[in-house]
């Protein structure tokens, strides 16, 4: 063997932070990039200047949880369309329906990979959350 050397390369794990969004709700990051993908937490419907579930009803909450990922996604220094995979939560999949023309106005094609699951509780007693992994190009 000469002398080859295996570079291994460290991969950093760096926090992304907005005020644009609710803080987090316990030891994580609003998003963490590796390399030129960053994952997204889960947002809810909060108001991130009060750290509360916006009022108006499903409609209005949903969007309130999309812009909170907006926002991340910003703080990342992406947009919406580098969005490669969501992740749907909801206590009700009867509103599956709401959530997907709401999200049509928030992606457009191609649309991201997504998987959807309705799930018993979330945080706060929200309805709906999203998560989603972003690749910056």
């Amino acid at each position: 063997m000469t002398g080859h050397h295996h570079h291994e390369e460290i991969v950093m794990a760096l926090p992304i932070s907005t005020p644009n969004a609710p803080a987090a709700l316990g030891p994580y990051s609003q998003a963490v990039r590796a390399g030129d993908t960053v994952y997204l937490s889960g947002q809810i419907p909060l108001d991130p200047k009060t750290g509360e579930l916006v009022e108006g009803g499903f409609e209005a909450q949903v969007h309130q949880a999309f812009r909170n990922l907006k926002a991340v996604v910003e703080a990342a220094g992406g947009h919406l369309g580098q969005v490669v995979r969501l992740g749907l939560f909801l206590t009700d999949l009867k509103q599956f329906a709401t959530v997907n023309s709401i999200m049509a106005e928030y992606f457009h094609a191609p649309y991201p990979a997504r998987s959807t699951v309705q799930v018993a509780a979330l945080p706060k007693g929200a309805p709906f959350e999203v998560e989603a992994t972003l690749v910056l190009a």
